[in-house]
């Protein structure tokens, strides 16, 4: 027998709220890692094989977990536990990497709220382990949520919209009712891209869900990383070397050593420093790019060409209708 369908008296609507009662984040509340990534934001770290993925990822945990400044440099405004799980690694291995970037740092292990997922597999696209997911957050209240890899942690269809949206969503609902983090690491496609949003291996709807990307490129010893956000300007791109002395860890490369610099081109750096909805004046490339302004104008209008980008009435912005 089919049920009857209630009438417009008995359905209880969703709940509104007028946009002026609701309290906005203070900028200064934005960011957990400042440029890096956002307090409440979702998102990639990806790259090739053997690019320090893991090591990138430990590296900012140890920074929401210390309240130090990321790599070193990049100041952590929200301190708090953070929860890992390393799926390639086991628990003794990530502990010892922990343990050398804590040394490295200048920083007991021993008083880091870092919590390490004990468990030998996790498949988020069952419910089950989502919801012991949930129970584990909750008993810990982590600021931030790593998961590394995707790969091992869903067994999905990476190139299927339809699973891919269905387990970004429960990360995204996580997200949400928890108020955390989430970086969940990723692998690259092996054809190169124009820039990180389009990098990344599988369906679109992994760039399409994320705040912020991250990705991790290596030319010898260098790492070089592009980072794109979906409400912020794209810093420009960070090279790093990874140093063994005391313990493997990541350090920025600057002035002080300039052969170990990479050869990125013009173009890639103005790729990867400009976002798709956030226009960047001519005037602000240059001066973050420190060169002659003849120089960047032949470039863009190089780049506007070959339809990587455009430009809009405020700005320059990377084009939407490239692979």
């Amino acid at each position: 027998m089919l049920s009857s369908i209630p009438t417009d008296s008995e359905i209880e609507p969703f709940l509104t709220r007028l946009v002026s009662q609701v309290e906005a984040t203070q900028p200064q509340h934005h960011w957990l890692i400042e440029s890096m990534w956002f307090a409440g934001g979702v998102g990639l770290l990806g790259g090739h094989a053997k690019v320090c993925k893991t090591y990138l990822a430990a590296e900012i945990s140890l920074a929401v977990a210390s309240g130090q400044p990321a790599l070193g440099k990049l100041a952590t405004n929200h301190r708090g536990p953070v929860l890992f799980y390393g799926a390639e690694d086991a628990l003794p291995l990530l502990s010892n990497r922990f343990d050398g970037l804590a040394r490295a740092r200048g920083i007991s292990l021993s008083d880091l709220p870092i919590y390490l997922l004990d468990v030998p597999v996790l498949r988020l696209e069952r419910l089950e382990d989502q919801q012991r997911l949930r129970a584990a957050i909750e008993s810990i209240s982590p600021r931030l949520l790593v998961l590394d890899p995707l790969v091992r942690i869903a067994r999905i269809d990476e190139n299927s919209s339809a699973d891919v949206s269905e387990l970004l969503g429960a990360l995204r609902a996580m997200q949400r009712d928890y108020d955390l983090a989430v970086l969940l690491v990723h692998h690259a496609r092996k054809s190169p891209a124009a820039h990180p949003g389009h990098a990344f291996r599988g369906s679109t709807d992994l760039t399409a869900w994320s705040d912020t990307n991250i990705y991790m490129a290596r030319k010898d010893q260098t790492m070089t990383l592009q980072i794109e956000h979906r409400f912020a300007p794209s810093p420009a791109p960070i090279n790093l070397s990874l140093q063994t002395d005391p313990a493997p860890h990541l350090v920025f490369i600057d002035d002080e050593h300039p052969h170990l610099a990479t050869e990125n081109t013009l173009q890639e750096q103005i790729i990867g420093m400009l976002a798709l909805n956030h226009p960047m004046p001519t005037v602000a490339i240059r001066k973050r790019l420190r060169r002659r302004k003849q120089d960047v104008v032949d470039e863009l209008n190089a780049l506007a060409e070959q339809g990587l980008i455009q430009r809009l009435a405020n700005g320059w912005v990377r084009a939407t209708n490239k692979e």
